[in-house]
């Protein structure tokens, strides 16, 4: 048996950064409550961790007192929810991804413009929501092609991407847009660490006759891959951790893909890697 591990795979920058500075509060010793808004990322194993070690995940802050601390998770919230938590002299850990922020950003400057706000992404994807609230709850947000001709016809518009979307979801929607805009203005927002990952899944996917997905199973960026992956290998599996690995499927001849979320940490992903290796024999290529 071969392991074929992709390039890419696992924690991105914004999530790395999330998780080192949550655990850091760990360690203060200010005595103050210290919450996350929302799940820090889309990893249960991280979520349950932080909880048992006091950093407890909370989703709204009506029950947050003065001083308390709340960490922002990396997808981001609305402007509304952020000026709130600074009216109730909250402290914040703000630890939204900076692909994120700049998103934010685009948006509230172009609704400031007057333009009509286009998201590219899933409605109920927390970041989506997150960068709506930066205009005040008024983007058309289109998952496809489809949701585009369902849109009237728009004089100026801005449009932006979930950072996790597929290139080809972007293009595709872009060009419908252009049918339905007058003045387009358009900025793909897609991260770079995402494109990267997505195009070494693809790669590896058509190499390999079992593909192995990493990943939180609420995670965006983990089911795209997996999506991704499926259209090469027919047997891709997506698992949260090795745990979940049935060794049976695997035959002695067998090349096997490897690759992960960005919210999956590299130890999850050795985890998978020893138990296939341990169990067969085979060559790694990293």
């Amino acid at each position: 048996m071969k392991i074929l591990i992709a390039d890419n795979a696992g924690f991105c920058f914004g999530v790395k950064r999330a998780v080192k500075v949550a655990y850091d509060q760990i360690n203060r010793d200010d005595n103050r409550r210290t919450y996350t808004y929302g799940e820090l990322i889309h990893n249960p194993q991280v979520v349950r961790d932080l909880e048992d070690k006091g950093i407890k995940t909370i989703d709204g802050i009506d029950n947050l007192k003065e001083n308390d601390r709340i960490i922002i998770r990396t997808h981001g919230i609305p402007e509304k929810t952020y000026k709130d938590l600074k009216e109730k002299k909250i402290e914040l850990v703000d630890m939204t991804c900076p692909f994120v922020k700049r998103v934010q950003k685009i948006v509230n400057g172009y609704h400031k413009k007057g333009y009509t706000i286009v998201i590219i992404g899933d409605k109920n994807h927390p970041e989506v929501v997150g960068v709506n609230g930066w205009c005040d709850n008024s983007a058309y947000v289109i998952e496809s092609v489809n949701d585009v001709q369902l849109l009237p016809y728009i004089d100026k518009a801005c449009v932006v991407a979930q950072t996790t979307i597929t290139q080809k979801t972007w293009e595709d929607s872009l060009n419908a847009l252009k049918l339905k805009v007058n003045k387009l203005v358009s900025f793909n927002t897609i991260c770079d660490a995402t494109n990267k990952r997505q195009s070494s899944a693809e790669e590896i996917s058509k190499k390999v006759n079992v593909m192995i997905v990493i990943g939180g199973k609420n995670s965006s960026n983990t089911q795209k891959l997996k999506r991704i992956c499926e259209k090469n290998c027919n047997r891709t599996i997506q698992i949260e951790n090795a745990d979940e690995i049935d060794l049976s499927i695997f035959n002695d001849n067998d090349i096997v893909g490897i690759t992960a979320g960005a919210s999956t940490p590299d130890y999850l992903i050795q985890d998978v890697i020893n138990k296939i290796a341990t169990n067969r024999k085979e060559d790694t290529n990293e």
